[in-house]
């Protein structure tokens, strides 16, 4: 979403040829072919690791960080190191697309009319905030040292990353409908004077 947003903001005139079918494919494919490579990886040492701590989860969500608490401290080693290189990748990730959005801001700041420019950022801000929650949960998810870790904390991670962030974007995006939004409005006004 970051470089359509770049692509349409920078380089308006080259839009159709910067985002194409066939990119927009490469880009889709790209990052499936990611995602299955890690999830694989991960599920194979998963799998591989031996529990000395039973089998039985602390919560709904099969995370990894809920099976290692499970594992052999010894075999501990793979999957960590897997989810540096998956830390590493998410982080590159991230850097790309702050500065994406730099670049956007940049050329959003240069716009003359405040109108414009007022539409540009409601357009990438939420974005740019659904991304960084995702991604912040996820890392601290992650990569907490376990002194800190508590099944309440664990669960609210697993379900603001994994359900919350998924959810937002159609939020953000039916929001900005004005129909919508006065409804949303007249419903809360109604609720809020009935209490």
């Amino acid at each position: 979403m970051c470089y359509d947003r770049y692509a349409s903001i920078c380089k308006p005139l080259h839009y159709g040829t910067l985002l194409g079918s066939r990119a927009c494919a490469h880009m889709a494919a790209a990052a499936w072919a990611s995602a299955f490579l890690t999830a694989l990886l991960h599920t194979a040492n998963t799998f591989s690791l031996p529990l000395c701590h039973g089998n039985v989860l602390g919560q709904f969500f099969c995370e990894i960080p809920q099976i290692l608490k499970l594992s052999c401290s010894k075999s501990l080693l793979g999957e960590v190191g897997l989810l540096a290189v998956s830390s590493c990748i998410g982080l590159g990730c991230f850097v790309f697309i702050v500065f994406s959005y730099v670049q956007i801001f940049r050329a959003v700041l240069r716009i003359p009319s405040e109108q414009g420019q007022q539409k540009a950022f409601s357009t990438c801000l939420p974005h740019l905030a659904v991304v960084s929650l995702f991604f912040s949960t996820v890392m601290f998810a992650h990569l907490k040292p376990p002194s800190i870790s508590s099944p309440s904390l664990d669960l609210a991670l697993s379900v603001l990353y994994s359900m919350v962030t998924p959810a937002l974007n159609p939020l953000i995006y039916s929001l900005r409908n004005q129909e919508l939004k006065a409804a949303v409005w007249r419903l809360m006004t109604g609720w809020f004077q009935q209490h």
